[in-house]
């Protein structure tokens, strides 16, 4: 899914800005509420996760437009125990409700050394690197999960197969000083959610232990990011005002130089993806050996000047919003 499209229209940075924003506008977004939201999903563009880019300004806006989200949140702060913050959402996407948590917990780690904050009464929060990647930059280790209500239970009228339990996002980053660190940004699924079907079935019994770690990491991501951040008891009056906000979100952020001295810890991380690169041999098909971020951090830098590639899935969806809202398209249409 994130592969570059082999077929694609080039869009600059600032276009993608610019049809985002008023797209989010249109319907019904605060102009900071709608700024905040479009930098991280341009970000996300610009690092080549095209699944969770601006091809989902589509969803977002219809959601807000159907009013199962709230586009104008009053996030509130339930409990303040320290180091540990708990937040309400509102009801809202789930960008600017994290963004907030996460900005508490780089304080709280930096006050104390470790800082976590949870978020209740959200919607989809999209990749967990965005509020990673701000634990990064404060020299902070960040950790980020997000989980909904009644995970572990399937609506399917069949048992489904356990190997294909849940895909929630997980990211951990670990900042370096002379490299871009380690990130890894990811999903708890050993496959993609495409990825089904008897091909994918006949793996199970041939590489159970992967299947087994990847159940795993979905019932931790559930618990943490939704059972901890309180989803269980979203009052039912907001469930009902606003019916997608049924998810939380966790980040914690450890300040480094609280365990050990910053520069120290950054040479290490920078040595380690140094002697990764020169002492193993890369994945069949690649020509280099790199840790996970590195691509991203590379793409950033590529796409910021060359611009986006905009697939066919992207084109789509982005003609679908803008066809709704009144809204340019941001690639030159011929």
């Amino acid at each position: 899914m994130n592969q570059p499209p082999e077929e694609f229209v080039t869009v600059p940075e600032q276009e993608l800005l610019r049809f985002s924003r008023e797209c989010f506008e249109a319907a019904g977004v605060p102009v900071e509420h709608a700024q905040l939201i479009t930098r991280l999903l341009v970000n996300s563009d610009l690092r080549g996760v095209r699944s969770h880019g601006t091809r989902q300004v589509d969803g977002y806006c219809q959601s807000f437009e159907d009013g199962n989200l709230n586009p104008d949140p009053k996030i509130e702060i339930i409990s303040d125990q320290g180091a540990v913050v708990a937040l309400d959402g509102d009801g809202s996407l789930g960008y600017l409700p994290m963004v907030r948590a996460t900005e508490t917990a780089i304080e709280r780690a930096q006050k104390f050394g470790l800082g976590m904050a949870t978020v209740r009464s959200i919607g989809h929060y999209g990749s967990a690197g965005h509020y990673c990647r701000m634990c990064m930059e404060a020299d902070c280790v960040g950790f980020s999960v997000q989980g909904g209500r009644h995970r572990g239970r399937s609506q399917a009228e069949k048992k489904p197969q356990l190997a294909f339990f849940g895909n929630p996002p997980i990211c951990f980053a670990i900042p370096g000083k002379n490299s871009p660190g380690v990130v890894l940004d990811a999903a708890t699924r050993i496959l993609a959610d495409y990825q089904v079907g008897p091909e994918f079935e006949e793996l199970i019994p041939k590489i159970p232990a992967a299947f087994f770690k990847s159940v795993g990491y979905t019932a931790v991501a559930a618990l943490l990011g939704g059972s901890l951040a309180g989803v269980s008891v979203i009052d039912e009056q907001t469930l009902a005002r606003w019916p997608r906000a049924h998810s939380g979100g966790m980040i914690l952020a450890i300040g480094i130089d609280a365990a050990l001295d910053l520069d120290a810890f950054h040479a290490d991380v920078d040595r380690m993806v140094r002697d990764v690169a020169e002492t193993y041999e890369p994945f069949p098909g690649h020509d280099r050996a790199l840790l996970p971020g590195a691509i991203e951090a590379e793409r950033m830098e590529h796409h910021r000047i060359e611009g986006v590639p905009f697939g066919k899935m992207e084109q789509e969806a982005v003609n679908n919003v803008c066809r709704r809202l009144s809204v340019n398209v941001p690639w030159e249409v011929p």
